[in-house]
Protein backbone atom coordinates (compact mmCIF):
# COMPACT_ATOMS: atom_id res chain seq x y z
CA UNK A 1 0.00 0.00 0.00
CA UNK A 2 1.23 3.47 -0.93
CA UNK A 3 0.53 5.75 1.95
CA UNK A 4 0.76 9.72 1.44
CA UNK A 5 1.62 12.03 4.76
CA UNK A 6 1.12 15.30 5.25
CA UNK A 7 1.81 16.92 8.29
CA UNK A 8 0.63 20.46 9.52
CA UNK A 9 1.62 22.38 12.52
CA UNK A 10 0.59 22.07 15.45
CA UNK A 11 1.92 18.80 14.88
CA UNK A 12 6.22 18.82 16.44
CA UNK A 13 8.46 19.11 14.11
CA UNK A 14 10.76 17.04 16.51
CA UNK A 15 9.21 13.69 15.10
CA UNK A 16 9.25 11.89 11.66
CA UNK A 17 5.43 11.41 11.63
CA UNK A 18 5.83 10.06 8.19
CA UNK A 19 8.27 7.46 9.01
CA UNK A 20 6.54 6.65 12.58
CA UNK A 21 2.78 6.18 10.19
CA UNK A 22 4.98 4.04 7.56
CA UNK A 23 6.30 1.98 10.48
CA UNK A 24 2.46 1.83 11.78
CA UNK A 25 0.86 1.04 8.48
CA UNK A 26 3.68 -1.75 7.83
CA UNK A 27 2.79 -3.31 11.46
CA UNK A 28 -0.57 -3.08 10.37
CA UNK A 29 -0.24 -5.01 7.09
CA UNK A 30 1.08 -8.23 8.58
CA UNK A 31 -1.66 -8.92 10.49
CA UNK A 32 -4.40 -7.45 7.88
CA UNK A 33 -2.79 -9.02 4.66
CA UNK A 34 -5.58 -7.51 2.76
CA UNK A 35 -3.70 -3.86 3.45
CA UNK A 36 -0.22 -4.99 2.02
CA UNK A 37 -1.62 -4.76 -1.63
CA UNK A 38 0.58 -2.50 -4.25
CA UNK A 39 -2.32 -1.31 -5.81
CA UNK A 40 -4.04 0.50 -2.86
CA UNK A 41 -3.20 3.83 -1.29
CA UNK A 42 -4.06 5.76 1.58
CA UNK A 43 -3.22 9.15 2.52
CA UNK A 44 -2.49 10.24 6.17
CA UNK A 45 -3.20 13.77 7.65
CA UNK A 46 -2.02 14.92 10.63
CA UNK A 47 -4.06 18.27 11.26
CA UNK A 48 -5.06 20.01 14.13
CA UNK A 49 -8.58 20.10 16.37
CA UNK A 50 -10.13 22.25 14.26
CA UNK A 51 -9.83 20.91 10.83
CA UNK A 52 -11.36 17.14 12.32
CA UNK A 53 -13.72 19.14 14.07
CA UNK A 54 -14.84 20.33 10.72
CA UNK A 55 -14.56 16.90 9.11
CA UNK A 56 -16.26 15.49 11.83
CA UNK A 57 -19.38 17.80 11.63
CA UNK A 58 -19.59 17.48 8.04
CA UNK A 59 -19.30 13.54 7.24
CA UNK A 60 -20.46 12.03 10.48
CA UNK A 61 -22.78 14.57 11.72
CA UNK A 62 -20.82 15.22 15.53
CA UNK A 63 -20.28 18.82 16.23
CA UNK A 64 -16.91 17.81 17.89
CA UNK A 65 -13.19 17.02 17.75
CA UNK A 66 -12.27 13.90 18.20
CA UNK A 67 -8.81 11.63 17.85
CA UNK A 68 -8.97 10.48 14.46
CA UNK A 69 -11.11 9.80 11.80
CA UNK A 70 -11.10 7.02 9.23
CA UNK A 71 -13.00 7.96 5.26
CA UNK A 72 -12.80 4.48 4.04
CA UNK A 73 -13.57 4.29 0.11
CA UNK A 74 -13.92 0.35 -0.57
CA UNK A 75 -16.48 -2.04 0.84
CA UNK A 76 -14.28 -4.78 2.74
CA UNK A 77 -15.80 -7.20 0.26
CA UNK A 78 -14.06 -5.44 -2.54
CA UNK A 79 -10.77 -4.91 -0.73
CA UNK A 80 -10.53 -8.96 -0.07
CA UNK A 81 -11.51 -9.60 -3.61
CA UNK A 82 -8.83 -7.36 -5.07
CA UNK A 83 -6.52 -9.08 -7.60
CA UNK A 84 -2.66 -7.97 -7.27
CA UNK A 85 -2.63 -6.56 -10.88
CA UNK A 86 -4.54 -4.19 -11.76
CA UNK A 87 -4.90 0.22 -11.91
CA UNK A 88 -4.65 1.73 -8.57
CA UNK A 89 -7.39 1.64 -6.18
CA UNK A 90 -7.93 4.50 -3.23
CA UNK A 91 -8.45 2.77 -0.12
CA UNK A 92 -9.04 5.63 1.56
CA UNK A 93 -8.24 8.42 3.90
CA UNK A 94 -7.14 9.22 7.42
CA UNK A 95 -7.09 12.36 9.77
CA UNK A 96 -5.52 12.44 13.52
CA UNK A 97 -6.64 15.55 15.65
CA UNK A 98 -3.32 17.31 17.23
CA UNK A 99 -4.51 18.38 20.21
CA UNK A 100 -6.83 15.73 21.03
CA UNK A 101 -4.32 13.37 20.36
CA UNK A 102 -1.50 14.95 22.83
CA UNK A 103 -4.49 15.44 25.51
CA UNK A 104 -5.56 12.16 25.27
CA UNK A 105 -1.65 10.72 25.62
CA UNK A 106 -0.88 13.08 28.75
CA UNK A 107 -4.07 11.69 30.44
CA UNK A 108 -2.81 8.11 29.72
CA UNK A 109 0.56 8.95 30.31
CA UNK A 110 2.04 7.65 27.47
CA UNK A 111 3.74 9.53 24.39
CA UNK A 112 2.26 11.42 21.79
CA UNK A 113 4.03 8.94 19.40
CA UNK A 114 2.79 5.81 20.52
CA UNK A 115 -0.80 7.39 21.12
CA UNK A 116 -0.38 8.25 17.09
CA UNK A 117 0.50 5.44 16.27
CA UNK A 118 -2.18 3.45 18.05
CA UNK A 119 -4.45 6.13 16.08
CA UNK A 120 -2.73 5.15 12.62
CA UNK A 121 -3.39 1.75 13.17
CA UNK A 122 -7.37 2.27 14.15
CA UNK A 123 -7.76 4.06 11.36
CA UNK A 124 -5.97 1.38 8.72
CA UNK A 125 -7.83 -1.45 10.07
CA UNK A 126 -11.21 0.55 9.71
CA UNK A 127 -10.14 1.56 6.14
CA UNK A 128 -10.14 -2.36 5.84
CA UNK A 129 -13.49 -2.37 6.77
CA UNK A 130 -13.26 -3.20 10.24
CA UNK A 131 -15.31 -2.31 12.77
CA UNK A 132 -15.54 -2.24 16.56
CA UNK A 133 -19.23 -0.56 16.80
CA UNK A 134 -20.70 -3.53 15.08
CA UNK A 135 -20.59 -5.66 17.96
CA UNK A 136 -19.03 -6.47 20.85
CA UNK A 137 -17.11 -9.65 19.13
CA UNK A 138 -16.48 -7.32 16.07
CA UNK A 139 -14.65 -4.69 18.68
CA UNK A 140 -12.70 -7.20 20.35
CA UNK A 141 -11.41 -8.54 17.31
CA UNK A 142 -10.52 -5.21 16.13
CA UNK A 143 -8.77 -4.59 19.75
CA UNK A 144 -6.77 -7.73 19.19
CA UNK A 145 -5.40 -6.47 16.05
CA UNK A 146 -4.53 -2.87 17.55
CA UNK A 147 -2.64 -4.93 20.80
CA UNK A 148 -0.63 -7.25 18.20
CA UNK A 149 0.31 -4.68 15.45
CA UNK A 150 1.25 -2.08 18.10
CA UNK A 151 3.11 -4.60 20.24
CA UNK A 152 5.37 -5.22 16.74
CA UNK A 153 6.16 -1.68 17.13
CA UNK A 154 7.19 -2.16 20.52
CA UNK A 155 3.95 -0.30 21.73
CA UNK A 156 2.14 -1.68 24.95
CA UNK A 157 -1.38 -2.65 25.23
CA UNK A 158 -3.46 0.68 24.78
CA UNK A 159 -6.37 -0.55 26.13
CA UNK A 160 -5.09 -2.30 29.52
CA UNK A 161 -8.85 -1.77 31.40
CA UNK A 162 -10.06 1.19 29.04
CA UNK A 163 -12.52 0.01 26.84
CA UNK A 164 -13.05 3.32 25.02
CA UNK A 165 -12.60 2.73 21.25
CA UNK A 166 -10.74 5.08 19.15
CA UNK A 167 -12.12 7.47 16.65
CA UNK A 168 -15.43 7.64 19.13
Amino acid sequence: MELAVEVEKPWPETTDWEALARAAAGATATLAPELANARLSASLLFTNDAQVHDLNREWRDKDKPTNVLSFPMLEREDLLALASAGPPELLGDIALAHETCAREAAEKGISIQDHAAHLIVHGLLHLAGHDHEISARHAAAMEALEIKALARLGIADPYGDDTQHQGD
